[in-house]
């Protein structure tokens, strides 16, 4: 029922801001002509861009594997990998890939379930720690170009918030972690089973220093490879902003429209890159909007593949295509006996 709630809830914000962005009549109109007047050779190097994206990070994952001494064919980490990007595009949460990758992963690696489960934790983990290292960064260097406006500061303050809190639960976990408090906990304390799962990665991935490093690099090229892919999309609707000034802009939107409060950040994403790129680089606000649902266009082409893997996909183990549900159970039920000899 939560779930369903919660599903409930991120489709309506989903219509409601979607239906706020794209009411106006006038806007319509300025937004067919854009797209009739598109060079659509922006938009093949866009996927393009994003196909940089993807590399980049199964390139990440097959560095995080190799550590856990997982070492699976080409055909089948790439096959987990896109069924993987694919549902986190598709489920609500952003998180239902993850699951399924875990799952399939658990299969084809019984006898290294724990190594396997960590390595889709810690790849989570690091895209983290690089999209806060990028935002840092450009925020630290775009601070008076990004707060001009009051529109545009608000959604600075709402980023720098995020960014807090992010930075607070990567300080959080590291103590924790560190100093081993979650035995203090209580057994069924929410969040424990999570925490033990961090520390064990944290404790492996610290030990190989320089494979955890390159993981951190891939995960810088595959942020600024989706920039790359949205301005690209700009570049299509006849959108020239500099480079330095979009990519500044561009943590602003990928943080809120990560936020779970819509379905896949779909018209976040349309309302954030309208009120910024209008505000700051005087971008049609149309255009601007039309650069959002284009981008995400983009990537869920480049996402299609991970449906038809699915489909075809024969997991080596005893995995068949079972509910989200009982994976998402057998995952937790290897978090919790991770978390029992603690």
């Amino acid at each position: 029922m939560k779930k369903i709630l919660v599903t409930i809830f991120q489709v309506t914000v989903t219509v409601g801001v979607l239906y706020w962005v794209y009411h106006d009549p006038n806007r319509r109109a300025q937004m067919v002509e854009a797209l009739r007047n598109a060079e659509y050779r922006w938009v093949l190097m866009a996927m393009l861009a994003y196909v940089v994206v993807e590399a980049a990070a199964a390139f990440r994952w097959h560095v995080l594997l190799k550590v856990q001494k997982i070492h699976l064919s080409v055909p089948r980490l790439t096959g987990l990998f896109f069924i993987g990007i694919f549902y986190n595009q598709f489920l609500p949460g952003g998180t239902g890939g993850d699951i399924i990758k875990s799952y399939y992963l658990l299969k084809e690696t019984p006898d290294k379930k724990a190594g396997a489960l960590l390595a889709v934790v810690f790849d989570r983990f690091i895209g983290l720690v690089a999209l806060v290292a990028v935002t840092a960064t450009l925020i630290a260097l775009r601070y008076d170009f990004l707060s001009q406006k009051p529109q545009t500061r608000n959604l600075l303050w709402l980023l720098l918030i995020l960014l807090s809190a992010s930075v607070a639960f990567l300080i959080a976990t590291f103590v924790i972690s560190g100093f081993k408090l979650f035995h203090y906990f209580p057994a069924h304390f929410p969040g424990r089973d999570k925490l033990i799962e961090i520390f064990a990665a944290y404790h492996l991935y610290a030990r190989h220093w320089r494979a955890s490093l390159v993981a951190f690099g891939a995960s810088i090229i595959a942020h600024l490879a989706t920039f790359t892919a949205f301005l690209f999309a700009a570049y299509a609707l006849g959108v020239r902003v500099p480079l330095v000034d979009f990519f500044s802009i561009m943590p602003v939107e990928r943080t809120i429209s990560a936020l779970p409060i819509s379905f896949a950040g779909i018209g976040l994403r349309e309302k954030v890159l309208q009120i910024m790129l209008n505000g700051l680089c005087g971008v049609p606000e149309a255009k601007a909007i039309l650069i959002g649902s284009l981008s995400f266009v983009i990537i869920l082409v480049c996402c299609l593949p991970g449906a038809l893997v699915y489909l075809f996909y024969k997991p080596s183990g005893a995995a068949e295509h079972v509910k989200l549900r009982e994976m998402e159970e057998e995952v937790v039920t290897l978090e919790h006996e991770l978390g029992e000899p603690e």
